[in-house]
């Protein structure tokens, strides 16, 4: 079996242009992965340094998230991490009240990752087929990323389910969403924990305007 799947691989890479044109592909999406993660941390320092300037919290609040971000990390579900991320904020003196109302809401709305995500995978496929997109078409990739990303349930990879309404959006293949499936399981959980973190942002600054 192992010989036979191997034949079959070098046969359809073969027929797909060889090791060079293998490669070329894999550094394009290597580059589309280096774009998300630099994206997610950035959009990470954003959320900490809004968290600092209107709730005087710091990095002992980023500390305190650890393990809510190290499950979410390690599941790449938000709804599974909700219970943790609730008892991570109650012990960083989040009341009760703001936790149980912000946390769930974030976890089902508050994809802020995900739209990121999405939006930086909707330019790559683009890309990739050759295809120019106006500003307009671009402005559309936010819009639809964004509210996808609302829909989008708090599973692992559900991002790819979404995608299609985004990729439908501005008449790009729906084909290319194969081209990220063997990163998209990696880059799902850098997403996870950016979401997690943003709810947890959003708790702190709802318990300090209330």
């Amino acid at each position: 079996a192992p010989l036979g799947i191997f034949a079959l691989i070098a046969a359809r890479l073969g027929n797909a242009g060889g090791g060079e044109h293998f490669l070329s592909e894999m550094k394009a999406v290597g580059w589309h992965v280096v774009t998300v993660l630099t994206g997610l941390l950035a959009h990470g320092i954003l959320l900490f340094i809004i968290l600092l300037l209107m709730t005087r919290r710091g990095i002992s609040y980023l500390l305190g998230m650890g393990r809510a971000l190290v499950t979410a990390f390690g599941t790449a579900s938000s709804s599974a991490t909700l219970p943790l991320t609730m008892e991570c904020v109650r012990e960083k003196g989040i009341s009760h009240k703001t936790s149980k109302f912000v946390l769930p809401l974030g976890a089902t709305i508050n994809m802020d990752g995900t739209a990121l995500y999405e939006a930086a995978a909707v330019m790559f496929i683009a890309q990739a087929y050759g295809i120019d997109l106006s500003l307009t078409q671009q402005a559309i990739v936010f819009i639809t990323a964004t509210l996808a990303a609302i829909g989008a349930a708090g599973i692992p990879e559900a991002g790819l389910v979404t995608m299609v309404i985004v990729l439908s959006a501005v008449g790009l293949p729906l084909d290319g969403i194969a081209l990220l499936l063997s990163v998209d399981w990696f880059l799902d959980r850098f997403r996870t924990s950016i979401n997690v973190w943003s709810d947890s942002v959003g708790s702190a600054i709802v318990d300090r305007l209330t």
